[in-house]
């Protein structure tokens, strides 16, 4: 029998070209439920309860408010790509082989999923330590496809700062999560919807 020897494991850096449909779902959700779980852990060691981060509030004035921010953001995206060149918005493709082909119901989904993560680690957790404006400086950090050009590196400091706000004004995470989530399944259906035009 071979032994395993850890020195002959190879990596290699790997273009979402270089992923299928399948693979590229599975890297999304083990990436997603590790953000949950960092997440939660986080939380749990700030003496919290994770649990009471998604109690439903008494009042739903936040879901407006997460709906006008949703659809700032949402517009102000719409309408710089109007007046940046493509490549300098380029993500190197991601969100194109993530929301082309998928049905509806799956992008609801997959915003859903990546808004109750994402806002539980950076919003519910991160930011109860370390404030908006760095916790939003880490948000654009991790989206490391965006990093090789300023402008939506820029946006996305931008939608976490105004995300980080309203979460701090509304007192939810709720807030976050919707927005996000709106945003999120909005910019996914006008990738799915401009593809499916081109054709």
């Amino acid at each position: 029998m071979k032994k395993f020897d850890i020195r002959n494991i190879k990596i290699r850096k790997v273009t979402v070209d270089e992923l299928d449909d399948n693979m590229l779902l599975v890297n999304l959700y083990l990436t997603q439920l590790l953000t949950l779980i960092i997440g939660f852990i986080w939380v749990i060691l700030q003496g919290r309860n994770a649990i009471n981060l998604f109690a439903i509030p008494d009042s739903f004035e936040f879901a407006g408010w997460a709906a006008g921010l949703a659809a700032v953001i949402v517009a102000f995206d719409i309408g710089i790509s109007r007046w940046v060149p493509e490549e300098a918005m380029d993500d190197g493709g991601v969100n194109e082989k993530i929301f082309r082909k998928r049905a509806v119901w799956h992008i609801a989904l997959i915003s859903f999923i990546v808004a109750v993560c994402e806002e539980l680690l950076f919003r519910g957790a991160i930011q109860h330590s370390i404030g908006p404006y760095w916790t939003s400086i880490l948000f654009a950090a991790i989206h490391v496809r965006y990093l090789r050009h300023w402008i939506p590196t820029g946006m996305v400091f931008g939608i976490s700062y105004g995300i980080g706000l309203l979460y701090d004004f509304t007192g939810t995470l709720w807030a976050p999560i919707a927005t996000h989530f709106l945003f999120d399944f909005a910019m996914g259906l006008i990738i799915r919807f401009r593809k499916e035009e081109q054709k």
